[in-house]
């Protein structure tokens, strides 16, 4: 068996990427605004969990350079390599976020920025209840995703074929709120990455809050 039969799909969709996918996304302005309103509500020195954290810009880097401390969770050797490299002032872990323990209240935020589309939604429902868990009682929680009613369909990626799964917004907000987390804003927005290959994406944001 090779090894990369023995990696989960998105970590092999991703080590195939690396740095581009970071030229497609980082500079997405509703991705900017999201960690712009997450920036807003943490307290000083806060602990930011960043879940499929990449090259790790803009998230981790972002969230570093104010001052937080982040870790970066990403199946991906290559992207866990770029991020380590790229942000030394945060740190990261590689491993899959499905098996991670995570303290129970133990981080002031969250980011789940297009992490979850390459699990079962019984898997994504149960990540969002751990991360949900895993915030202080008042703490936040930032959510994108490609909403659509969608379960195991193959779809191109930056030119590259990978099987998805997601849930429609009005499903993707149940699974929210049924792990105890309120919605305080949502932006629908169409966005483009910047790759020949690429083609418009809807995107969801979740901003939430752990009651």
């Amino acid at each position: 068996m090779t090894h990369e039969s023995q990696q989960p799909p998105a970590a092999v969709l991703f080590d195939a990427l690396g740095a581009d996918y970071e030229k497609a996304f980082a500079h997405a302005p509703a991705h900017l605004s999201a960690l712009r309103w997450l920036l807003d509500r943490l307290p000083p020195a806060a602990r930011v969990l960043d879940v499929g954290s990449g090259t790790g810009r803009p998230t981790a880097a972002t969230l570093a350079a104010a001052g937080h401390s982040v870790l970066g969770v990403d199946v991906s050797p290559v992207m866990v390599d770029l991020a380590a490299r790229q942000v030394p002032d945060a740190s990261f872990r590689l491993a899959d976020i499905r098996e991670l323990p995570l303290d129970t209240a133990s981080f002031d935020g969250v980011c789940v920025f297009f992490s979850l589309l390459q699990m079962s939604r019984q898997e994504q429902s149960a990540v969002v209840g751990r991360l949900a868990g895993a915030l202080k009682p008042g703490g936040h929680l930032v959510l994108a995703t490609v909403p659509a009613d969608v379960e195991d369909v193959e779809v191109v990626f930056m030119g590259r074929p990978v099987r998805a799964t997601s849930f429609s917004e009005a499903d993707l907000v149940a699974v929210v709120e049924a792990a105890g987390l309120s919605v305080e804003e949502r932006q629908n927005v169409m966005f483009t990455p910047s790759h020949p290959d690429a083609g418009p994406e809807p995107h969801l944001f979740l901003l939430c809050r752990r009651a």
